[in-house]
């Protein structure tokens, strides 16, 4: 069967480029107008009204000529700042342009004195630009457009098709309604709505596709592409109410992004993760293994939080998903609040808030107390408890430390290698232990008998490490004199009602899990997390990966990326080797590493491939997932 010839027929403003490139002229032209602003506006709506089909083609070019007030030497000013304007799935896909340029055509009715300028560095002839062209008067200044064109009329790009009468398929790419009326005059028998710059819904509506970038057209037509799979193909979902700009950082690297506010159900969640690629969460969504197990399309989770604990990391691993965190970003909000609740037990701040708030003044300095001088414990010195003795040293503390593993002391930080020492010594007691299970009651009847008499407790890491019920009656026989408490053993999962023993006792400070939980913790988690995820979904990179072997490998140019994800087992990277031989591919970079279950390896091929490689990849003994990346 013999291949039905394509043309494809691209728009030029708001689809090759970003922008409307009349309303840049207008920025260029105005610039020392004192009604720019105005003018400029009144420019872009006349543009909107054209594109939309409000108003002739005809008047719009006329009234924002009028307005423009433009002169023939402007027009290098104006391809200067297009070139720097040009759509970048277009950018990223120059291949394209150049090895299909016999059936590339730009139709547009803006002016081919910059259109031809831009296009050229995309393999497009002046001589496949159909557009118009500016009237100048005697003194170069721009008054009018050559009215014998046809595309200085309305429909004119329906006119200009036909003239041209071309062979084969016509596909019109585009995103306004001089674009869509090319199908509905029969001179185009596919119009792609284009809505990577600007979504229209006139055009939208009337579209037999609708292609957020030039990477989807690519897919649907099976043509060259910079990317295997268009990045709008890839659903994301974020749940907890994870800050807005995350959605933001997705949405603009193109990707499909739906957020809800709260946590699911395990039953849910695995209803909503169908058809999903990447889950976002914090601390309260429960990632069971019967999620991971249901979700056939998820490739990697994003926990917007400090803690995984929530999440199965065996299942997600035997199951070929990588997991992110943001280990860091919310450190400085958990120390402050930390170092806050300590000042604030030492003067006895609640106490007397509280009494204030009855009426009665009670000023004294009884059981006020400074933090300079005070021996301050942290038990867990990992970034924490680090950045806590920086910050409690800078007060004038002495500051102490007991951890598990060999850590470098900061300052003038002292380590103490039994707990019991820590414990006898301290004025305050503050916690920053990780998740792991054994940590369960870490802190008990038996530790705080152990504590000097008269002692500060804060606890602003897990709920689960501390004994509640001992902690209270230390706190009712004067035991410990105070104790700030965050987390819990048991927390809802939503805003609501709540309850600990710990209620009603007026020498203890009681916050819900919001030490991490700051406007600046939440963007830079926003941040930190989103750039780990698109690393991966990307690049392939698993750099600070919570399960999965760490690696990063330097995108390569003119070449493809296969990711393969496999069982660790003896002789896997010999097959998938082999399998590249076997169809003659060279690898022009590659990078294994493995852990004691699993085994992740990159790898970069110079040349077209065989679509049967693919397949024989896919079919090695202990291949847990494998994508093609580009």
């Amino acid at each position: 069967m013999i291949p039905v010839k394509r043309n494809y027929v691209f728009d030029f403003d708001s689809t090759l480029t970003r922008v409307e490139a009349l309303d840049v002229l207008a920025e260029i032209t105005l610039a020392s107008n004192p009604k720019k602003e105005e003018i400029v506006q009144e420019i872009i709506e006349i543009t909107n009204l054209g594109i939309d089909g409000e108003i002739s083609f005809t008047e719009s070019l006329e009234r924002r000529i009028k307005l423009l007030e433009a002169k023939k030497s402007d027009l290098p000013f104006l391809i200067d700042k297009l070139k720097q304007k040009v759509s970048k799935s277009i950018e990223d896909n120059k291949n394209f342009f150049e090895e299909f340029s016999d059936d590339i055509y730009v139709i547009s009715c803006g002016f081919k004195e910059f259109i031809d300028e831009i296009v050229k560095d995309y393999n497009i002839p002046s001589s496949r630009v159909y557009a118009n062209t500016f009237e100048y008067d005697k003194h170069d200044r721009i008054i009018g457009f050559d009215t014998k064109n046809v595309l200085s009329s309305h429909n004119g790009k329906i006119a200009c098709l036909k003239q041209l009468d071309l062979e084969g398929e016509v596909q019109v790419i585009g995103d306004g309604y001089s674009d869509y009326v090319t199908k509905e005059a029969g001179v185009a028998d596919k119009f792609f709505a284009y809505t990577e710059n600007v979504k229209r819904e006139k055009a939208v509506s009337k579209a037999d596709h609708v292609t957020p970038n030039l990477d989807e057209f690519l897919y649907v037509n099976k043509l060259p592409r910079n990317i295997s799979y268009p990045k709008n193909r890839i659903k994301i979902l974020l749940l907890e109410n994870v800050h807005p700009n995350a959605f933001k950082k997705f949405s603009k690297d193109g990707f499909t992004v739906e957020t809800v506010s709260t946590s699911l159900s395990e039953d849910e969640l695995i209803d909503k993760l169908q058809g999903v690629h990447v889950l976002g969460i914090r601390s309260k969504t429960q990632v069971t293994r019967k999620v991971i197990q249901s979700a056939k399309k998820l490739m990697t989770i994003g926990a917007f939080c400090i803690g995984t604990k929530q999440i199965d990391l065996d299942a997600c691993k035997e199951n070929g998903i990588v997991v992110f965190n943001a280990p860091y970003s919310n450190t400085r909000s958990v120390v402050e609040l930390a170092m806050g609740e300590i000042i604030m037990l030492l003067r006895s701040v609640f106490q007397r808030s509280t009494e204030m708030h009855k009426g009665f003044w009670n000023k004294t300095a009884k059981g006020a107390r400074e933090v300079r001088g005070k021996k301050l414990g942290i038990i867990g010195y990992g970034n924490i408890g680090k950045q806590m003795s920086i910050l409690a040293e800078a007060m004038g503390m002495d500051v102490y430390y007991y951890d598990i593993e060999d850590k470098l002391a900061l300052g003038n930080t002292t380590r103490i290698h039994k707990l019991e020492d820590l414990l006898s010594i301290c004025d305050v007691v503050t916690l920053h232990m990780d998740d792991n299970p054994a940590n369960k009651n870490f802190i008990s009847k038996k530790e705080l008998d152990l504590c000097k008499d008269g002692a500060l407790l804060v606890n602003l890491s897990r709920g689960f490490v501390v004994d509640i019920q001992a902690l209270k009656e230390a706190l009712q026989s004067g035991k410990l004199a105070g104790a700030a408490v965050d987390v819990y053993p048991k927390e809802p999962k939503s805003n609501g009602d709540f309850y600990t023993e710990l209620q009603g006792l007026d020498n203890v400070i009681l916050t819900p899990h919001i030490g991490g939980s700051t406007e600046e913790a939440q963007v830079d988690i926003a941040d930190f997390v989103p750039g780990k995820i698109m690393g991966y979904i990307n690049s392939g990179n698993t750099v600070d990966a919570v399960n999965f072997p760490n690696i990063r490998l330097p995108r390569q140019t003119n070449a493809h990326r296969f990711l393969h994800i496999h069982k660790n087992m003896p002789g896997i990277m010999a097959k998938i080797n082999g399998v590249l031989a076997d169809f003659k591919l060279n690898i022009t970079g590659q990078y294994l590493s493995t852990d004691p279950k699993v085994g992740y390896v990159i790898t970069d091929v110079d040349k077209e491939y065989n679509k049967q490689v693919i397949k024989a990849l896919k079919k090695i003994e202990g291949t847990i997932k494998f994508r093609v990346l580009y």
